[in-house]
């Protein structure tokens, strides 16, 4: 099969969407069990952040979730190119309604990419935490969502994902050839948006300390 031709059509470049989105999707339902262990207390989510590191599954996962971003934007930045230039001189055409998530799936995207960044600086690195200490998961994460602003931060940035994932399910599952309704892909997004926010709300409120 010649991949480099498949991948230069439309088609090609919407597969590669779809599979490196599920992949993302994969890590970020898994990432969320993992932030879920917080109510299990500091030695739980302590202790499976230590258990990734021992069993050396932090870097190549990091490698793995680099490539899939990169592919998923270049495929996504050549479908919008090639999209403007079909359309060519009917520009200013009345563009056809979409769903909200569809039409702000551009902006969901760079919302996400700047939040990662902000994320990783926070909790990863530590350098914008205000406790910063490497390995003390659950108190990095106390000191973080005790403000507001934080808070607030982080909700923007998951309802833009779970916009992001509405969409996203559907229009890769009809990629893939999968029949599924659009209550799929909101199902989803709902369960994994409940499943973060659920952190920095009982963090703030006090119920995790």
């Amino acid at each position: 099969m010649d991949t480099i031709g498949l991948y230069r059509t439309t088609v090609g470049k919407k597969v590669v969407m779809a599979v490196t989105g599920a992949g993302l999707l994969l890590y970020v339902v898994v990432h969320m069990l993992g932030n879920l262990t917080v109510f299990s207390g500091a030695d739980a989510i302590d202790g499976y952040g230590r258990l990734l590191r021992e069993i050396g599954a932090v870097w190549p996962t990091r490698v793995a979730l680099l490539a899939c971003v990169a592919l998923h934007f270049v495929a996504a930045y050549q479908l919008t190119a090639k999209a403007r230039k079909a359309r060519g001189r009917y520009e200013h055409r009345r563009r056809v309604q979409g769903s909200y998530a569809a039409r702000t799936m551009r902006w969901g995207g760079v919302i996400i990419a700047l939040f990662v960044v902000y994320h990783l600086l926070d909790l990863t690195v530590g350098w914008l935490n205000p406790h910063g200490v490497p390995g003390e998961i659950h108190a990095n994460v106390v000191a973080d969502f005790q403000h507001w602003y934080v808070v607030l931060a982080y909700a923007v940035a998951v309802l833009a994902l779970g916009f992001h994932i509405r969409h996203g399910v559907w229009s890769a599952t009809q990629t893939l050839g999968v029949t599924t309704s659009r209550v799929i892909g909101l199902g989803v997004a709902v369960v994994v948006c409940a499943g973060f926010l659920s952190v920095p709300f009982a963090v703030f409120t006090g119920l995790v300390s």
